[in-house]
């Protein structure tokens, strides 16, 4: 084996996208959605369905919070960002089953994933710069 096999290997082993979390929400997998940023971000704007726990609180409120039986996928902002860094080291250092979600908040909402606020769902916009986007027919037909 190469080495950059087993480094790719590795990183595999410990990191996801947001597709793949998409597509794991929609087929019903279970696993623990835990965005790691603070209140404010939080509040802006969040995944559909994430649970919040800023990473410097995991280490006091995951033992209680986060049923350790289901693996975790952790976010944060960006790919700039390495909040989900801090915190999936922290899930990891409590003995979790855990990933972190590559692209974080930003490339979610990018490729048009469900998001939210406290008001209700966000506008799902797809990013032509970060996936294909499917255009709908105009003349769709319909049969009887």
């Amino acid at each position: 084996m190469t080495d950059a096999f087993a480094h790719f290997s590795a990183r595999l082993a410990f990191e996801t996208d947001c597709a793949d979390v998409y597509a794991d929400q929609r087929a019903g997998v279970s696993f623990t959605l835990v965005d790691v940023r603070g209140e404010d971000a939080w509040r802006q704007g969040r995944i559909s369905g994430a649970v919040h726990l800023p990473h410097a609180e995991i280490a006091a409120r995951a033992p209680q919070e986060i049923d350790r039986t289901l693996p975790v996928v952790v976010y944060c902002w960006s790919p700039g960002c390495n909040g989900a860094h801090r915190g999936a080291r922290e899930f990891a250092r409590l003995g979790y089953d855990v990933r972190e979600m590559l692209g974080g908040y930003e490339y979610w909402v990018r490729e048009g994933q469900p998001w939210e606020t406290d008001d209700g769902p966000g506008q799902r916009v797809f990013d032509p710069l970060v996936m294909v986007v499917r255009q709908r027919s105009q003349t769709a037909s319909v049969t009887a």
